[in-house]
């Protein structure tokens, strides 16, 4: 990469840092920023900034259970303090799930403002487009998964008052941060996403790189968590009438500890868009146990049962589509595209095709040895109670568990109190608790002012 992407990157760590002072003597811009669509380009692909999403609401999540032995090996008191609801998560120590997301924001404006000074006329339009596209996509990706955690889940009667997360949209690292409201910060995500639809091509050469499917895809998720279940069904419809097609778990070996091909070097047919969870300690192979009621759910014929799964007392999560023992996937893939469009069709009574979609992904997670037996529903709150449950099971340590919490607490019918045991305490999480929001790091609320969390 060109010396001044490196020094770009020295720049990015100092902003990280809240350090400001490394720009006090920089007059000139020129020489902190890259300056052509290839630099630009290559910032983008950096896999080391990019395509890495929040982890520790997964450990916050009834997906996740550990042992107190287990957490005294983790690194970070940030850990542990998430798996208990801790007041104080960070404990002033620099965070990931925060930092990340803001480099990748960071970068992403570099590349904004970089282009304002490249008309696209004198230079290729379809490179031009496809760099600011994807620009766009990565900075509204980041957005909405800091405010998975620290913003309160999204109400549209209470979205105008209810704080937001900074939403920084220049490179300039001097301008100083503020919380404007949380429809402020879904209005953002949303425009940068739509803008982002028209500019980037159907497909990538690269499933690490966005395109205008993966922007389809993010947006139906970013409606579904608005519980706007419309404009939900209208991206999923869209992403699926492009591609429906889904892995086939006959095809995959029952026995390998790592099932799915290894991403993002080859190609998982599923995947639309490729991101990985930051790497915690939690995540090893065999910390990320499952409770036994989960794993119990599934059906003996049930094939995700022994590719997901492995071990027992407890059992342990293997069916990572990164291919990889280490690593959690977060990209965005088709069998939650058609999970989110069955649930929409259920919500707006349309009881047949929800439970068509439902069955065709099922079908293909089913051992073919023996008849499938088609769902059906009674109306169309069965077919939704059907679907919620094959999404939890289904999409099992995505990194989507915490934000379909935050969501469906809001509904009695869905509610869920969540407990934690360690070493011998039990710790509780209720539903719609203020703990489902992460405090701000304490650095940053030290240094920038911004307003705290309440826990």
């Amino acid at each position: 990469m060109k010396k001044n992407i490196y020094i770009l990157i020295i720049l990015a760590a100092t902003f990280l840092s809240c350090q400001k002072e490394f720009l006090k003597d920089k007059t000139d811009k020129a020489l902190l920023v890259p300056k052509t669509l290839t630099d630009f380009e290559n910032l983008l692909d950096n896999l080391n900034v990019f395509n890495i999403t929040p982890s520790l609401p997964v450990i916050a999540s009834d997906d996740y259970y550990t042992t107190g032995a287990k957490v005294n090996t983790y690194i970070g008191a940030y850990q542990k303090n998430s798996y208990i609801w801790a007041e104080d998560i960070d404990e002033g120590l620099s965070i990931l799930d925060w930092n990340t997301p803001y480099q990748q924001i960071f970068y992403a404006n570099i590349v904004l403002d970089g282009l304002l000074d490249i008309e696209p006329i004198s230079s290729p339009q379809q490179e031009w487009n496809r760099i600011k596209g994807s620009a766009l996509f990565h900075r509204a990706f980041a957005f909405y998964n800091i405010a998975q955690m620290y913003a309160k889940p999204y109400n549209k009667s209470t979205a105008r008052s209810d704080l937001g997360i900074p939403i920084r949209l220049e490179g300039d690292v001097n301008i100083k941060s503020s919380r404007g409201t949380l429809q402020q910060t879904y209005d953002q995500i949303i425009k940068d996403l739509k803008e982002a639809e028209v500019l980037l091509p159907n497909s990538s050469n690269f499933q690490t790189r966005p395109n205008k499917i993966a922007t389809q895809a993010l947006l139906a998720r970013v409606y579904l968590n608005m519980e706007d279940y419309d404009n939900a069904l209208l991206y999923a419809t869209a992403v699926l009438k492009f591609n429906s097609s889904l892995i086939d778990y006959n095809t995959l070996s029952k026995t390998s500890l790592a099932p799915f091909p290894v991403a993002p070097n080859n190609v998982n047919i599923e995947t639309i868009f490729y991101s990985r969870m930051t790497t915690y300690t939690f995540g090893g192979a065999t910390n990320a146990t499952v409770d036994n009621s989960l794993y119990e759910s599934y059906s003996a014929d049930d094939l995700r049962k022994i590719i997901f799964f492995t071990g027992s007392n407890p059992s342990w999560f293997k069916g990572r589509y990164t291919g990889s023992i280490g690593t959690l996937f977060s990209g965005l893939a088709r069998d939650e595209i058609y999970l989110i469009k069955a649930e929409c069709e259920a919500r707006a009574g349309k009881l047949q095709n929800a439970m068509d979609n439902l069955n065709i992904l099922l079908k293909t997670r089913y051992n073919n040895t023996v008849n499938y037996i088609t769902l059906t529903a009674v109306d169309s709150t069965d077919a939704l109670n059907q679907i919620l449950e094959e999404r939890r099971k289904e999409l099992v340590f995505r990194g989507l568990r915490w934000g379909d919490l935050r969501r469906l607490n809001k509904d009695n019918r869905y509610q869920i109190t969540i407990s934690h045991t360690l070493e011998g305490q039990i710790y509780t999480l209720l539903p719609n608790s203020n703990r489902y929001t992460f405090p701000i790091p304490k650095l940053e609320t030290l240094l920038s002012g911004l307003e705290q969390n309440l826990r």
